[in-house]
C-alpha cells in the first residue's frame, strides 16, 4: 500500500520585518524568472542596483504594522492551516507538511519532512484559488528542482486550482454573509486580486479569466446585480502595464463619484498576509477615506476557517 502525504504549498514572508529580512525575502522572490522574466542582463542591474537597496525599508516599515506576536500573520495562519488539515487527515493516515516558495520553512524542507514520514507519494496543494504562472507554475519548478538530485523520487501530484470550486465559492459567499450580518452591506463589493503583467495574460496565462469567473460566481451565490461588484486588481510594481482596472485607482474613483460605502474581499488570497492586511485593509482604506469615502470594511481571507478546511479535505480526498 502507498503511503500518501500532503505538501501545503503557500508564497513564503519575511522571518523578520526587518530591512535585512526583507532584503533577504525580495532577492529570492524577484530572482524568479517565473515572478520577473526579464533577461538577467536587464533585470539584475535593476534588482541589485534599485530595487533591493530601497524597497526593503519602505516593506519592512509595512510588515511592523502588521507583525504579530507570534510573527509573520502568513506564516502563523499557515500553520494552523496545517494543523487542521493534519487533524482532518491523520484517520487518512495522511500526513501534511508545510512549505513556503520563498523564505522558511522551504519546500525542500517539506518534502525532507514527508519522506522522513516514509510517504511514497506526495500531493503538493498550493493554496493559489487561481492558477497563475508566477504561483502555481513556480510552486511546481521548486518541487522539481527540489527533487532534481534525490536518489528517490516519489511519486507526486501538482493539485491545480480551485478557483470554480462549489466550497470554495460558497465558502468566500458565507464570509460576506457573515460580515453583512453584522452591519448592513456596503453599495459596492470590491474582489480585489493580486495583480499580474498584463503581457502575462497576453502569452496564455489564464489568472485573470480565472479570477472573472471566481468574480462572477461569487456575484451570482450573493444575487448582486453587475453595478453592486467589481473585479479588481491590486500590488502593481514597476513600469509595466498591469492587469485592470486596479484596486487603489478604483476606490478612488467611486469615492470621487459619490460612492460612500465599500465592502472589500480578497478572494485570490487563502490566507490574510501583507497584500491584504497592510495594503487593503490598511493602505487602501486610508486612501478612500482621504477621497471622500465614509464606510470602509476588509472581509477577512478564508483562513483557518471550518469550511475552507472542509474544502481543501475534500480537494484532497479527490485525489489520493
Amino acid at each position: 500500500m502507498r503511503r500518501t502525504g500532503v505538501l501545503l504549498a503557500n508564497l513564503g514572508t519575511p522571518d523578520a520585518p526587518t530591512q535585512a529580512a526583507v532584503r533577504r525575502y525580495l532577492r529570492q522572490f524577484l530572482s524568479d524568472r517565473r515572478v520577473v522574466d526579464l533577461p538577467p542582463a536587464v533585470w539584475w542591474p535593476i534588482l541589485y542596483g534599485i530595487v533591493l537597496p530601497l524597497r526593503p525599508r519602505r516593506s519592512a516599515a509595512n510588515y511592523q504594522r502588521i507583525w504579530t506576536p507570534e510573527g509573520s500573520p502568513l506564516l502563523a495562519i499557515s500553520r494552523r492551516q496545517t494543523e487542521a488539515l493534519r487533524a482532518r487527515l491523520a484517520e487518512r493516515d495522511m500526513p501534511v507538511a508545510l512549505g513556503m516558495r520563498y523564505g522558511e520553512p522551504s519546500i525542500v524542507s517539506a518534502i525532507d519532512e514527508l519522506c522522513r514520514e516514509g510517504v511514497d507519494r506526495i500531493l503538493v496543494l498550493p493554496l493559489y484559488p487561481q492558477y497563475s504562472s508566477a504561483t502555481t507554475a513556480s510552486t511546481f519548478d521548486a518541487v522539481a528542482a527540489s527533487l532534481r538530485r534525490a536518489p528517490y523520487v516519489p511519486e507526486f501530484c501538482l493539485l491545480g486550482d480551485y478557483h470554480d470550486q462549489p466550497w470554495y465559492i460558497e465558502a468566500l459567499a458565507s464570509s460576506v454573509r457573515e460580515a453583512w450580518g453584522e452591519r448592513s452591506p456596503a453599495e459596492r463589493l470590491i474582489m480585489s486580486f493580486h495583480g499580474m503583467p498584463e503581457k502575462t495574460r497576453d502569452a496564455g496565462d489564464p489568472y485573470f479569466d480565472r479570477c472573472q469567473t471566481t468574480s462572477r460566481l461569487l456575484a451570482e451565490a450573493l444575487s448582486l446585480s453587475e453595478d453592486r461588484w467589481i473585479m479588481t486588481f491590486q500590488s502593481r510594481f514597476g513600469a509595466a502595464k498591469w492587469l485592470e482596472p486596479c484596486t487603489d485607482q478604483t476606490l478612488k474613483d467611486l469615492a470621487q463619484q459619490g460612492v460612500t460605502s465599500v465592502d472589500l474581499i480578497c478572494p485570490g488570497f487563502a490566507a490574510d498576509c501583507l497584500e491584504t492586511l497592510e495594503e487593503i485593509a490598511i493602505a487602501n482604506r486610508e486612501l478612500f477615506l482621504e477621497a471622500g469615502g465614509k464606510e470602509y470594511h476588509y472581509i477577512p481571507a478564508l483562513n483557518e476557517r471550518e469550511d475552507h478546511i472542509a474544502g481543501l479535505v475534500g480537494m484532497v480526498g479527490e485525489w489520493a
